[in-house]
Formats: C-alpha cells, structure tokens, sequence
C-alpha cells in the first residue's frame, strides 16, 4: 500500500464531468435494456459499450491533464460498479444466474469498502491489472448477454472467475487494513 499524494478536490474539471456523465447514463441504459421496443438489445449494448469505452478516456483525461483529483478517483470506479452491478441485476434470469450477479455484486461492494477505509487511513490499494482486466471481461461478458451472442454463458463464467480472482487479490493486498478493523 503506498501513501496517497495529496490531490486536488475539484470536480469541474473534464475528466470529472465525463466520469457524471457516464453515472447519469445509466438510468438511460437500464430503461433501454427493459424496453420492448424495437433493435432494444443493440441500442442498450451500443449506450453500454459508450459508457464502457468512456471509463478509459476519463481516465486517460485526467492522467494526460494532471488533472487526477481524490473527487474523480472516488467517482470513476464508482461508475464502473454502478454500471455493472445494475446491468447484473436487470440481466438476472435473463441470460445472467443469479449466484454470479451476487458474487460480482458482493466483490464490488466489498472491495469499494476496502479501497474507502484505505482513502480514510490516508493510503491507497494500487490498481492491479487483475482488476482492470476483470472490469474489461465483465463489460464484453454483459454485452455478449444483452445480445445473447453464442457462449456468453462462457463469458460470464470467466468474468465471475476473474472477479473472484481479482477480489482475493485485492483483499490479500488490504489485510493489514482489515487487521485494524477486525
């Protein structure tokens, strides 16, 4: 765990507002995703997949502008779980089991909490790059759902293995943090 660099506080910065951006399209995603009407499952992959693809460009935003901020590090993996564990929630029984949304939803939750009580202890958990291609699997394992390609069912195993994977990872990384609270 290393020492968090002190960052500023802004939210009106580009990077930020794409990141708010991309949380307020989600409610359009889900109503989409619900909708009967027609090319339904395309339209709501296609605004999935923009929402998707712009986590990297905030991301990108910000690095290349220096614009990192604590505001935008709390908000961008927030979008990605909220993204995620809605478009789980609403897949459920149609293409998603229900035990894998929970254990993808549970990792998300726990882990969010862990990176928060390490923002609170004034340190971070680096991202890995078990997290990053697990985020990317999950996001291609949804899409292939909403369009009910040949083996998403595969798909969505692999992204609950490596969320699994990646949330033991993570938690291996931030025991020293759990070893104070518990």
């Amino acid at each position: 765990m290393a020492k968090t660099k002190p960052r500023k506080y802004s939210i009106a910065n580009l990077a930020n507002k794409l990141t708010l951006a991309r949380i307020l399209l989600i409610p359009v995603f889900i109503v989409i995703l619900l909708s009967n009407m027609k090319y339904h499952a395309i339209i709501a992959t296609i605004v999935f997949t923009i929402i998707s693809l712009s986590d990297f460009l905030d991301g990108y935003i910000a690095r290349s502008r220096s614009e990192v901020t604590v505001v935008g590090a709390m908000l961008d993996p927030l979008a990605d779980k909220l993204l995620i564990c809605a478009a789980l929630v609403f897949l459920i029984g149609n293409g998603v089991d229900a035990w894998m949304a929970y254990v993808i939803i549970a990792r998300e939750f726990l882990i969010t909490s862990l990176r928060m009580l390490a923002t609170i202890k004034n340190t971070s958990i680096p991202v890995k790059m078990s997290g990053k291609i697990k985020t990317t699997v999950q996001m291609i394992a949804v899409g292939a759902v909403i369009l009910s390609l040949p083996y998403f069912n595969v798909a969505m195993w692999i992204a609950t293995i490596l969320t699994v994977y990646s949330g033991i990872e993570y938690i291996w990384m931030g025991r020293r943090l759990l070893k104070d609270v518990f």
